[in-house]
């Protein structure tokens, strides 16, 4: 027997409400069920957590204290190899939220952090013009033990809000490096060294960026920069979820 559109969505609605009594939304910063109506954040925590504004540092997009200031300690004691980054928020505000994305198995919300750069940075990533984004490779190793590279699934969530190319394939991790919060900015230079290589070859992008969900030092974003920068590339940028404070 056919059944009716009003049926069919009748149905559609039915498995909705069930779906939302067994696995109701949660706020992505928070975890508390979201109420009725809100698609996003909860309110408290949309007061609480704030967007990076100015003055940043102009080269990694770091909060600076001091207005006047035109780059982070960081960045005056090293050249990067990236042209510019920009970051959404301050870590210290995100950091339960990144941890879950990252470690407790919360994939979906690369939907919402992708929504929400998309929103805040949109205009600013789609200035730079680029030819595609790519996410900071995983080993291989972890990415099986963990399941997905939150960078890629973050990179392919603001690929479709803005129109532009993904390329999860075009660099890849070739070792298993410490994790970078253990080690100093030498050991962390060091740690990297050679961790990066080219895998889809014949792909000829001369604007990128590199898409991550924290920024540190920027060792990562240099060491990725360098092998598209060998392969012809001549800007990079880097856009991620949040960073830390400059000084």
């Amino acid at each position: 027997m056919k059944v009716s559109e009003k049926e069919k969505r009748g149905k559609k609605n039915w498995l909705e409400i069930v779906g939302s009594w067994l696995y109701p939304v949660r706020c992505p910063v928070c975890d508390e069920v979201l109420g009725t109506g809100i698609q996003r954040m909860c309110p408290s925590c949309r007061q609480r957590v704030r967007y990076l504004t100015a003055p940043l540092c102009y080269r990694c997009g770091k909060k600076l204290a001091d207005e006047e200031a035109e780059f982070c300690g960081d960045c005056r004691r090293r050249r990067h190899l990236f042209t510019a980054g920009r970051a959404l928020y301050q870590y210290e505000d995100i950091a339960p939220a990144l941890y879950r994305f990252k470690y407790g198995g919360r994939r979906e919300y690369a939907v919402f952090f992708g929504k929400e750069l998309a929103r805040q940075l949109g205009g600013y990533i789609q200035s730079l013009k680029p030819d595609g984004l790519v996410p900071v490779p995983m080993y291989a190793g972890k990415r099986r033990r963990r399941g997905y590279n939150q960078a890629e699934l973050l990179a392919k969530a603001l690929g479709r809000e803005l129109g532009i190319p993904v390329y999860p394939d075009l660099v890849v991790r070739n070792r298993n490096t410490r994790p970078l919060k253990e080690l100093n900015p030498e050991e962390r230079l060091n740690n990297l060294k050679k961790a990066f290589n080219l895998r889809q070859n014949g792909v000829k992008l001369k604007t990128i960026i590199l898409i991550d969900d924290i920024y540190t030092t920027g060792s990562t974003m240099d060491q990725v920069s360098a092998v598209l920068l060998a392969d012809g590339c001549q800007r990079i940028y880097s856009i991620v979820l949040a960073i830390g404070t400059g000084v």
